[in-house]
């Protein structure tokens, strides 16, 4: 299996939703009168932890990946690693698509700062915004931590420039 990092435009696209989403939802709460807006406080600690535990298991592949196979004294589960990865892209994604969503609702519950209920949904909004683009740099970043070094096949780089010295040598002796 070959996975591919996760495209730049992906972060910005899913940022873009989100923040379209978000400027949606206030706009509906105002309309309609409902208490859609902010997010409750256990969001921020369950998405920090989250981070936390990505990021560590991040660590540990990454750790196994650059070790050397003749030092290593532990084993990875290949399922870990791949589920690993797949945490990381997905919080990333997940993080831009919230960084944006609250976002939305920032800006458009600054110019009701007054009020006390926007405030707190301001409060609210900020702390989650900043969560979610910690978490977004923690999938980036365990997404980065997740590769694993060229394999000894076709595709190293070493093996590459190590046949066409061995190429350039054999073409200058037969000359």
């Amino acid at each position: 299996m070959m996975a591919r990092r996760t495209p730049w435009w992906y972060y910005v696209a899913a940022l873009m939703i989100g923040a379209a989403f978000g400027v949606a939802i206030v706009k509906t709460a105002e309309v309609t009168g409902l208490s859609l807006l902010g997010a409750p406080w256990i969001v921020a600690v369950v998405l920090v932890l989250l981070g936390v535990i990505v990021l560590i298991f991040a660590l540990q592949v990454h750790q196994y990946a650059i070790t050397d196979p003749a030092k290593r004294r532990s084993w990875i589960n290949p399922t870990k690693a791949v589920y690993t990865l797949v945490s990381a892209k997905a919080l990333g994604l997940a993080g831009a698509g919230l960084v944006g969503w609250y976002l939305g609702q920032l800006l458009l519950c600054l110019p009701h700062f007054e009020a006390s209920y926007y405030r707190e949904v301001i409060i609210q909004c900020a702390v989650n915004a900043v969560v979610c683009l910690a978490d977004m740099v923690v999938g980036i970043v365990g997404e980065w931590l997740c590769q694993l070094p060229p394999s000894e096949g076709p595709e190293n780089p070493n093996l590459k420039r190590k046949w066409r010295r061995s190429q350039r040598t054999a073409s200058a002796g037969a000359v």
